[in-house]
């Protein structure tokens, strides 16, 4: 059977940020960013780069681009910036941030996406995602990572519940989280982390185009797997990380 591309479960469109973050924590994000005033900005896997382009807008004399490896992400990012007349001022490039030479710039944002910058051969590293992190940035610069962290220390069995052979180690906690930024050549000028109402407006609001199409398409081809697959990441939330797993926003200043 032919299925058209209307026919298919929607992916993300009623999220506005890829990521547990609030349109009240946004703004003051981008505020602080934008008051280095700067000339440079880079998005480590921008997504469809919504903060990116907020930034652009708030700091009319900075250029930015956007690095990702999802096509259909990046293509949501260009009609974005083409709407907001913003087009001549964004590039948003297909291509992976290992190893990436888009720097030294003065702004880097990093939300959820340090993994990007390290050996995927390797477990993930944040140390090392942080030095790359400061190689990237012009002294004076400033960063905004988003980085996971334990809230509490996970049980085996709420590790059993979350992705496929999650441990201990795949995170760490936020006083050596912050530890490790300083140790890369920052210094932290604001923590901050995910409230619980930001982390289930993202996780529903996730799943919830794709569970409207589920409720008026019981019988489509796709809906089997489908809903498996969102039966899955439900459970890897609500049995799993719920809790447990926080987000931390960091803004960064790199020091000479």
């Amino acid at each position: 059977m032919i299925t058209s591309e209307s026919d298919l479960p929607p992916r993300l469109g009623n999220l506005t940020f890829h990521g547990p973050l609030s349109e009240q924590r946004a703004t003051r994000m981008i505020e602080r960013l934008v008051a280095g005033r700067p000339a440079d900005v880079l998005d480590i896997g921008c997504g469809w780069g919504e903060l990116l382009l907020r930034i652009l807008d708030a700091a009319p004399e900075a250029k930015g681009i956007g690095l990702d490896i999802n096509a259909e992400d990046l293509a949501r990012g260009r009609a974005l910036a083409e709407t907001r007349g913003l087009a001549d001022r964004v590039e948003f490039v297909e291509e992976s941030a290992l190893g990436t030479q888009r720097g030294p710039v003065d702004a880097i944002l990093c939300l959820g996406s340090s993994q990007a910058l390290c050996d995927p051969e390797q477990p993930h590293d944040p140390a090392a995602a942080l030095r790359e992190l400061r190689r990237l940035t012009r002294p004076g610069g400033r960063v905004v990572l988003g980085e996971g962290f334990w809230q509490q220390e996970p049980t085996e069995e709420q590790l059993a519940g979350m992705w496929p052979g999650a441990h201990a180690g795949d995170h760490l906690g936020l006083g050596a989280l912050v530890d490790l930024a300083v140790e890369a050549g920052f210094r932290p000028a604001w923590i901050e982390t995910a409230s619980v109402e930001e982390w289930e407006e993202f996780e529903s609001g996730y799943r919830y185009e794709t569970e409207v199409w589920l409720a008026a398409n019981p019988d489509h081809p796709l809906a089997a797997e489908t809903r498996e697959r969102v039966d899955r990441q439900r459970s890897t939330w609500v049995n799993g990380y719920r809790g447990v797993l926080g987000i931390a926003y960091l803004t960064l200043i790199a020091v000479a």
